[in-house]
């Protein structure tokens, strides 16, 4: 089966073909630095010709708003209409848990906008909401960070490694389109201000404030873990803060 992975040579996209390949499939790791440009449409209907499987893991360069929703907007839709015309059965793309309730920020708006595209297209679909990955909770802590607090809203997370984001994605990539949403995440939920002190270490200083909200979103408690029959990865968070990976600056 050919599957071209977009943002293919990312943090999950490099994972995800790897891991395809790995199971047989042929792979095709599609960037801008391989000649694969959403946005511009260049190398697109090449990367596209003869593929079963779209899957879209690509991430803005820029979350301005305008540039985000620009980014999300014209490369769905650049995707979505040489894959209509090529016959691609499946388009896969990755997003958010809870991003249907976090329109307060640009970020996620471009996410809703993305997945209204999707859903809106005649290629079969499904779309993979994923909560927070290990590997972004060092930055996430260092945005929220005002005069050396840290200062993070009362809610809960449930993140995931991104090994097992790609291994996830990999197995509904060789599904059947479910034209809806799978929901992925870590096997352990914990409150935020537990999961960044124990991403920073005891020194550092953290307080939490309803306030602040999510990348700029206000949120609930449970706003981004995932509902029930949610597909769980297997790494914990402690083993993988004591891995090789873990202890790597992210």
């Amino acid at each position: 089966m050919k599957i071209v992975v977009i943002g293919g040579t990312g943090l999950i996209g490099s994972q995800l073909v790897a891991r395809l390949t790995e199971r047989g499939h042929d792979a095709v790791a599609a960037a801008p630095s391989t000649g694969v440009d959403t946005l511009t449409g260049e190398g697109v209907r090449e990367a596209l010709t003869g593929a079963d499987v779209v899957v879209d893991v690509s991430n803005s360069p820029n979350w301005e708003d305008a540039a985000v929703l620009e980014f999300f907007e014209t490369s769905t839709r650049t995707l979505l209409a040489a894959e209509a015309e090529l016959g691609v059965g499946h388009h896969v793309a990755l997003s958010v848990v809870g991003t249907q309730a976090l329109s307060g920020a640009g970020y996620f708006r471009a996410k809703i906008a993305q997945e209204k595209l999707i859903r809106e297209s005649p290629v079969p679909y499904s779309i993979v909401h994923a909560t927070q990955f290990f590997e972004f909770i060092q930055s996430l802590a260092a945005s929220s960070t005002v005069d050396g607090v840290v200062r993070v809203a009362p809610i809960l997370l449930q993140p995931i490694a991104s090994v097992d984001v790609a291994a996830l994605v990999a197995d509904v990539a060789l599904g059947e389109p479910v034209g809806g949403i799978v929901e992925i995440a870590g096997p352990e939920t914990f409150p935020l201000a537990e999961v960044i002190r124990m991403r920073l270490g005891d020194d550092a200083e953290i307080a939490v404030d309803p306030a602040v909200g999510y990348i700029g979103a206000a949120v609930e408690e449970r706003t981004l873990v995932p509902g029930e029959g949610a597909r769980l990865g297997q790494v914990r968070f402690e083993s993988w803060l004591s891995s090789a990976s873990g202890s790597q600056r992210a």
